[in-house]
């Protein structure tokens, strides 16, 4: 199954040239990861900020075509591989034509912010967290 979200491309996303300035696109992905963890995950990064992060480690993109204001993408978020602490994504971001503008690859580790929140460790994730990660879990055939 894929987390989806739709999002209206507005003056704030773009660039001199009317089209997505890419850092923007960086953004929307962020937001993408942080309502899954909300909405799907039941899992809010205000609430995981409290002791934990999920950071991300590695990231690979490949913009395709551009945006322009007022498009609508429809962006997605799956899961490629659940390792112990690691979550492996990939996500599309399509126009309203169907065009991928933007697909690729994030890595997110789950850390433990130790007390005095100057150091990270990566921790598990736990049972009931990897079962609804696993929800994400899409079986690319080929």
């Amino acid at each position: 199954m894929k987390f989806i979200k739709q999002e209206k491309i507005r003056f704030k996303h773009i660039d001199y040239a009317g089209i997505v300035f890419y850092p923007r696109f960086l953004e929307m992905l962020n937001d993408l990861v942080e309502d899954w963890f909300e909405e799907a995950l039941e899992r809010p990064f205000s609430k995981i900020h409290e002791t934990n992060g999920i950071p991300t480690v590695d990231l690979k993109v490949q913009f395709k075509n551009a945006a322009r204001i007022g498009e609508i993408l429809t962006k997605s978020l799956w899961v490629k591989e659940l390792k112990n602490s690691s979550i492996i994504c990939g996500f599309q971001f399509i126009n309203e034509k169907e065009k991928t503008v933007l697909e690729g690859e994030v890595t997110l580790v789950n850390v433990a912010i130790q007390e005095d929140r100057q150091s990270i460790k990566a921790e598990a994730f736990n049972e009931e967290m990897k079962e609804k990660i696993m929800n994400y879990k899409l079986e690319i055939t080929k």
